[in-house]
C-alpha cells in the first residue's frame, strides 16, 4: 500500500550513505582486518589502519570541507566508525577520536583555532584526543583538579587526566581545567588546547586493558604548561558546558563502535553455526541455536536504527539530542555485550579461544558501556531529559 509521499514508501538510508558504507568496508575488509589479531595480541596501536584510513579520506569524516575535510554528516561519520568496528574495535577509535577530540572547536572554537587545528586534522596529519576523566574525577567530571591559572597573555596548565585514548598518538588534545577554584561548581572549568610538543606535558604508561588493546589509553601529565591565551576554548568558565554539549553529539559515535562490533560477532556466529555439524547435521538447523541467532540479529537491528535516529538527530542539533544519544549508546553498548557474550557461546570450545575472533570482540565490546558516560549515568541523562 503506497502512502503517496515518496518520503515513506521506503525507509532506507540515502544513496549516499550507502556508498559510504561500500567504501570504508572495502578498506576495512581489505587493509584493516588482516592486521586485527596481531594488533590486540601484540597491543600495539593499528598504524597499518590509520594509513589506510588517512589515505581514503576516513581518518576525520567529520571535518568540514572549509578546514581541508570531507565534510561527512554525523550519519556517514557514524557509518564509517561501525564498518571499522565491524573488523577492528581498536582502528574505529581512530575516526571516533578524532571526532571527540575536536569537536569542542568545532562548536565553541575561535575562528582562528579552528583554521589552525581543524586543517592538519582533516588532512590526516594530526590526530584530536580528549582530556575530560582524572583519576578521582570520572563520572563526576565536575570534581576535576586539574587546574589553569593566568599569567599575562598566557594559561599555565597543571595536572592529570586519566584514561586517555590515543594518548601519545595524537598531536592535539582538548583539555579541561578549573579556572576558578573559588567559582561556582561546574561554572568554575575552561577547556584548552594543548598541543604534544608542549614544554612539561607528558603521558604515562599505556595501561593494560581487557579489550581495545591497540588503542593506547594513557594518563597525560600537565606540570607547569604554558600555552597561549588564545588556546582556550569558547568562553572562560564554559568548558563544562562545552564538554557535555561534545559528548551529546560523540556519545552516538560509541553506540555506532558498538553496533559494528556485534555486527562483526554476527558475522562470525552465522558462519561457525552454519558449518559446524552435531548429531548427524548443522548447528544453524537446532532450534535453539536459530531463537539465539533471531535475538542477536533483532537487537542488533533496533540497535543500530537507534543510532541512525541520534545521528540524525547530532547533525539537526534537536533539543532532544542528550535523550537520544544517551539511549544509543547506551542500548547498542548493551546489545553489544549480549551479541558478543551469545557469539562465544555458540562457537563453544572455539569461541574461548584467539583462534576465531569473537573473544576479541566480547572483550572489546565491554567498554562500550563504560567510555563516554557509563551506562548508569547514560540512564541518568535519559531520566533528567524525561522529567525536565
Amino acid at each position: 500500500m503506497s502512502t503517496g509521499n515518496p518520503d515513506f514508501d521506503l525507509y532506507q538510508l540515502p544513496e549516499e550513505h550507502e556508498a559510504v558504507r561500500e567504501a570504508v568496508r572495502a578498506v576495512s575488509r581489505d587493509k584493516i582486518a588482516p592486521f586485527a589479531a596481531e594488533v590486540d595480541e601484540q597491543s600495539r596501536y593499528p598504524q597499518e589502519a590509520h594509513d589506510a584510513l588517512v589515505a581514503s579520506d576516513f581518518f576525520a569524516p567529520h571535518v568540514p570541507e572549509e578546514y581541508d575535510g570531507v565534510g561527512a554528516d554525523a550519519l556517514a561519520t557514524c557509518i564509517v566508525i561501525e564498518e571499522v568496528a565491524r573488523v577492528c574495535a581498536s582502528s574505529s577509535l581512530i575516526p571516533a577520536v578524532n571526532k571527540l577530540g575536536s569537536m569542542p572547536v568545532i562548536l565553541a572554537g575561535s575562528q582562528e583555532l579552528k583554521q589552525r587545528y581543524l586543517p592538519p586534522l582533516g588532512r590526516g596529519e594530526a590526530a584530536f584526543s580528549y582530556g575530560l576523566s582524572e583519576r578521582e574525577a570520572g563520572s563526576d567530571t565536575a570534581s576535576m583538579k586539574t587546574r589553569a591559572r593566568r599569567d599575562g597573555d598566557d594559561w599555565v596548565l597543571n595536572g592529570q587526566k586519566s584514561w586517555i585514548t590515543n594518548a601519545g598518538v595524537s598531536q592535539y588534545y582538548t583539555v579541561l581545567a578549573v579556572t576558578d577554584p573559588d567559582g561556582r561548581r561546574g561554572a568554575n572549568i575552561s577547556a584548552f588546547v594543548v598541543e604534544k610538543s608542549d614544554e612539561g606535558f607528558s603521558f604515562g604508561e599505556k595501561e593494560r586493558k581487557l579489550g581495545i588493546k591497540g588503542s593506547p589509553t594513557r594518563e597525560l601529565h600537565l606540570d607547569n604548561v604554558r600555552i597561549p591565551g588564545d588556546r582556550i576554548i569558547g568562553a572562560e568558565g564554559d568548558g563544562l558546558k562545552i564538554a557535555l554539549q561534545t559528548l551529546d553529539h560523540t556519545r552516538i559515535t560509541i553506540g555506532a563502535q558498538a553496533v559494528g562490533i556485534a555486527q562483526g560477532a554476527l558475522d562470525v556466529a552465522l558462519d561457525y553455526v552454519k558449518e559446524r555439524r552435531q548429531f548427524g547435521k548443522a548447528v544453524a538447523e537446532f532450534q535453539g541455536i536459530q531463537f539465539m541467532l533471531a535475538d542477536m540479529a533483532m537487537t542488533l537491528e533496533a540497535a543500530r536504527q537507534m543510532v541512525y535516529v541520534a545521528a540524525a538527530k547530532s547533525e539537526r542539533n534537536d533539543k532532544d539530542l542528550a535523550f537520544f544519544g544517551a539511549a544509543a549508546k547506551c542500548y547498542a553498548s548493551d546489545v553489544a555485550m549480549r551479541v558478543t557474550t551469545d557469539a562465544v557461546q555458540l562457537l563453544g570450545g572455539a569461541g574461548y579461544v584467539k583462534d576465531y575472533p569473537v573473544e576479541r570482540m566480547m572483550r572489546d565490546a565491554k567498554i562500550t558501556q563504560i567510555y563516554e558516560g557509563t551506562n548508569q549515568i547514560q540512564r541518568m541523562v535519559m531520566a533528567r531529559e524525561l522529567l525536565r
